[in-house]
C-alpha cells in the first residue's frame, strides 16, 4: 500500500509539473505577442538610404519621459479624418515625356509610382481639361465659336495622355481616384477673347461652359477612364501668361449653384466630387466661407482644394489657414491639389531642399485635416517641360528624352514615406513631437498597422523614443532625413 501510495504521489507531482511548464510557456507566448516590433524605413541626406529598411526596434516599458529625452508621442485611440491617398498629375507634359522613353523605362516609372509593394503606391491622379501651361500648345476640344459643343472630341488626348492614364490605372491595381481641372474655357467664352492672361467667363456662356465639364467626363468615361471628381477652375485668382481664368469668390459660388452643380446633377454626374478654390492657402478661408456659407452652393461642394505657391519654399507661415477651414467646416473635405518647386535648374536636381519642401507641406496639411495630397507633374523632361509658356518646373522624376536616363529627386522618396504607408481608408491619429526639429504625422491603416512619419529638418542626429501608452522604442533620426515607422 505504501509503495502504491508513493507512486501515486509521484504521478500527481509529475502531472502538476507538466501543467506548470505548459502554463509557463503559454504565459511567455502571451507576453511576447504583446511586444510590438517597429520597422524603420529611412531616407537621409549624404547617405544611400532611400526608403530603406534600416532598423527593427521593440517597445519596452518606459513610463514618464523626462524633458531631456526627445520623444514622439503617438495615440492610436484618437482618430481623425479618413485618408484617401497620395498621387500626382498626369499632364500633357508628363504624357509626352513618357511617350519618348524606351519601354523598359516606361515600365520602371509606372512600377515606381503606382505599385504599392515595389513602388510608392500612388492612388490619386489629376489631369487637365483643355490645355494648361504644361502642354506643348494651347488647345480646346471644340471648334471656335461652337457654343453648342457639337464638335466636342477628345481625339487629341488619345495620342499621349489617355494611354498614360490607362497604364497608370493598371499599374495601380486597376483604378485611380482621378479628378480633372480646367485652366481656361475656350477663348470665345471669355471677356478677353484669350485662353491666356486671365480674363473672365462671359455670363452668356456660363451654361455652355458647365455643359463642357459633363461632355469631358462623359467622353473620358466612355473611353474607359472613370472620373472621381473635378475642380471648377485651376487657380481662379491668378492672371497668368498661360491658360487662366479669374473668378471672385462670389462668381465661383454663383457658377456652382446656378450652373455647374445643377448641370452635373441633370447629366447623371451628381456622384462626382466638386472641388472649389483649387488655389493657394493665402485666400482659402475667404473663398471657403463665401461658398460654404451659401447652402445652395455648399450642397454641391465635396471639398476645398488648395496649392502651396503662396510660399512654395515651405516656410510654413500659413499652414494654419487650412486648419481654420477645417475648424469652421469640419464636414467639408480638404484636398491638396497641386504643388511643385518652380524655376527649373538642371544643376539643382540633387538639392536636398526639394524633399524637405514636400515633407513639411505633407505633414502639416495632413495634420490640419487634408484627406488627400496631390503633387503636380509626375514626370518632366531634362528641361523641366515641355511647357509652352516657359514656366519650367521640377518634378520628382525627370527623364532625359535623348538618353532615356531617369533622375529621381529626393522629393520622390519623401513623398513615398507617406504614399507607401498611408493607405486609402487610413485614419489619421495623434503624433506629437517634443522637439521642433522633428515634424511628425501618423495614421492607422485598414489592416491595423500604424505608420508614423518623422522628418528631421536639422543638421543634428537626434536619438528619440517612439512612445505609446507607457511603452517606448528607441530610434535614431539622421540629419535631414525622413523616416516612416511601421508598427505591426
Amino acid at each position: 500500500m505504501n509503495r502504491i501510495f508513493l507512486l501515486s504521489l509521484v504521478v500527481i507531482a509529475m502531472a502538476f509539473h507538466s501543467i506548470h511548464l505548459t502554463a509557463g510557456k503559454k504565459s511567455e507566448l502571451t507576453n511576447a505577442s504583446e511586444v510590438k516590433e517597429v520597422v524603420v524605413y529611412t531616407t537621409a541626406e549624404n547617405t544611400s538610404l532611400r526608403l530603406t529598411p534600416t532598423d527593427t526596434v521593440s517597445f519596452v516599458d518606459f513610463g514618464q519621459p523626462l524633458e531631456t529625452q526627445p520623444c514622439v508621442f503617438v495615440d492610436p485611440g484618437q482618430t481623425f479624418q479618413t485618408f484617401m491617398g497620395v498621387g500626382g498629375a498626369l499632364t500633357d507634359a508628363a504624357a509626352e515625356t513618357f511617350a519618348k522613353l524606351p519601354k523598359q523605362k516606361q515600365d520602371e516609372i509606372l512600377q515606381q509610382y503606382y505599385d504599392p509593394v515595389k513602388g510608392i503606391g500612388y492612388t490619386v491622379g489629376r489631369t487637365n481639361i483643355n490645355s494648361c501651361d504644361f502642354s506643348s500648345y494651347s488647345y480646346t476640344y471644340i471648334k471656335e465659336n461652337d457654343k453648342d459643343l457639337t464638335s466636342f472630341s477628345i481625339d487629341r488626348d488619345r495620342k499621349y495622355k489617355i494611354p498614360l492614364i490607362k497604364q497608370a490605372m493598371t499599374a495601380a491595381g486597376g483604378s485611380l481616384t482621378l479628378f480633372v481641372s480646367p485652366w481656361s474655357p475656350p477663348a470665345f467664352m471669355k471677356d478677353n477673347n484669350d485662353m491666356l492672361h486671365g480674363g473672365k467667363l462671359l455670363p452668356a456662356y456660363a451654361q455652355s461652359w458647365a455643359n463642357y465639364y459633363t461632355k469631358f467626363i462623359d467622353a473620358y468615361q466612355k473611353d474607359g477612364i472613370p472620373i472621381w471628381g473635378l475642380s471648377i477652375q485651376n487657380e481662379p485668382m491668378a492672371k497668368q501668361t498661360w491658360e487662366s481664368c479669374i473668378y471672385t469668390a462670389d462668381e465661383e459660388r454663383d457658377f456652382i449653384k446656378n450652373y455647374l452643380g445643377p448641370t452635373m446633377q441633370k447629366a447623371g454626374f451628381g456622384d462626382k466630387k466638386i472641388i472649389a478654390w483649387d488655389h493657394n492657402r493665402d485666400l482659402i478661408y475667404q473663398r471657403a466661407s463665401t461658398i460654404l456659407n451659401d447652402p445652395e452652393a455648399a450642397k454641391y461642394v465635396w471639398g476645398i482644394g488648395f496649392h502651396w505657391y503662396e510660399d512654395w519654399t515651405g516656410g510654413g507661415k500659413i499652414f494654419d489657414n487650412v486648419r481654420r477651414v477645417h475648424e469652421a467646416y469640419p464636414n467639408t473635405n480638404l484636398i491638396f491639389t497641386e504643388g511643385c518647386p518652380e524655376r527649373f535648374n538642371s544643376q539643382q536636381l540633387k538639392d536636398w531642399k526639394w524633399g524637405e519642401v514636400y515633407g513639411r507641406s505633407m505633414i502639416n496639411d495632413i495634420n490640419n485635416g487634408s484627406v488627400a495630397w496631390t503633387d503636380w507633374n509626375i514626370l518632366l523632361d531634362e528641361k523641366g517641360g515641355p511647357n509652352h509658356a516657359g514656366n519650367f518646373c521640377f518634378a520628382p522624376v525627370h527623364a532625359n528624352t535623348r538618353t532615356g536616363e531617369l533622375t529621381y529627386l529626393n522629393s520622390f522618396y519623401y513623398i513615398g514615406h507617406v504614399s507607401k504607408f498611408f493607405r486609402p481608408g487610413a485614419k489619421r491619429i495623434i503624433s506629437s513631437s517634443s522637439r521642433g526639429q522633428l515634424l511628425t504625422t501618423a495614421c492607422i491603416n485598414p489592416d491595423g498597422k500604424v505608420a508614423v512619419v518623422v522628418m528631421n529638418q536639422s543638421d543634428e542626429k537626434i536619438p528619440y523614443r517612439l512612445w505609446i501608452k507607457g511603452r517606448a522604442a528607441e530610434v535614431t533620426s539622421l540629419p535631414h532625413s525622413m523616416q516612416t515607422l511601421v508598427i505591426d
